[in-house]
């Protein structure tokens, strides 16, 4: 069963989220990534998920698709406050914990609700994600690829329909589902409010204290799942992050980038749906 989208009360700020499945089923709140809305946590793969005994919710973070926006150039918030938000999406819901699952930046909330929030963190799932922040990485980190980062460098710059699909296709691996990412980015276009300030307020935020040397903290029981041709988060990143959370599982999805390819839902439902249970 799939909801209508709900206006969410987070504050001083709205925010906006959407379930699947049943109400009485164990909670997954899905957390996506730098810039991006619900939307690029698809339908399908929140019904598969759903299907298999989970009920499950998606949400836009500030500055994305029906939630608050600030003014392009100028987020009025922390990565810390967007982990509180996503506790207020809980908290709208009656929801006192659920299993919290983190795409790349989700990922980053996700932990800081693991440090900081434990309460409402049953486990955590860390998918194409790093134990930094935006910026440079660690000096013992892999940093981006220098072939990500010379397409980006020759990217065109706009937010039409095609030229934000052109841009996705350096952090995915081939076959480039390029159907499949154009009907995200058609919902994003058509639900957000202010394109520009989704685009760039997430990476201008300030990122707070840093957290790697906490990670040691966790409680929760954690799986790290990671693209093993992620080139903006090489998996090195992946390794680190399992291995400095205590008992974090490690598994490397062949064939995939720095995404969750339609092709690979099976796959990552699987091992979510596999390690909640």
């Amino acid at each position: 069963m799939r909801s209508d989208e709900q206006m969410i009360d987070a504050g001083d700020v709205k925010l906006c989220a959407q379930t699947f499945g049943r109400a009485s089923d164990p909670a997954v709140l899905l957390v996506a990534g730098t810039s991006c809305s619900m939307d690029w946590w698809t339908p399908e793969f929140c019904t598969q998920l759903a299907d298999r005994g989970f009920f499950v919710i998606r949400f836009d973070q500030r500055d994305t698709g029906r939630a608050h926006h600030d003014p392009a150039g100028q987020p009025a918030y922390t990565l810390p406050d967007l982990a509180v938000d996503a506790t207020k999406v809980l908290d709208a819901y009656g929801i006192t914990h659920a299993h919290w699952a983190g795409f790349s930046q989700g990922g980053w909330l996700s932990q800081l609700a693991a440090l900081d929030h434990r309460s409402y963190v049953d486990s955590l799932v860390l998918i194409s994600s790093r134990a930094t922040g935006h910026g440079p990485a660690d000096p013992d980190l892999p940093e981006v690829s220098e072939q990500l980062l010379a397409e980006w460098a020759s990217a065109p710059e706009g937010h039409s329909l095609d030229e934000l699909v052109a841009g996705e296709r350096a952090l995915t691996q081939e076959p480039f589902e390029e159907d499949a990412v154009r009907d995200v980015y058609r919902s994003f276009l058509a639900r957000d409010i202010d394109v520009p300030a989704a685009l760039v307020n997430h990476p201008m935020a300030d990122q707070g204290p840093r957290w790697r040397e906490r990670l040691g903290e966790i409680t929760a029981r954690t799986l790290v799942l990671h693209g093993e041709q992620d080139p903006l988060f090489p998996p090195g990143n992946a390794e680190r992050l399992a291995a400095e959370i205590p008992g974090a599982r490690l598994r490397i999805v062949p064939g995939a980038g720095h995404e969750i390819p339609r092709r690979a839902y099976g796959t990552y439902v699987g091992a979510i749906a596999s390690f909640l249970t």
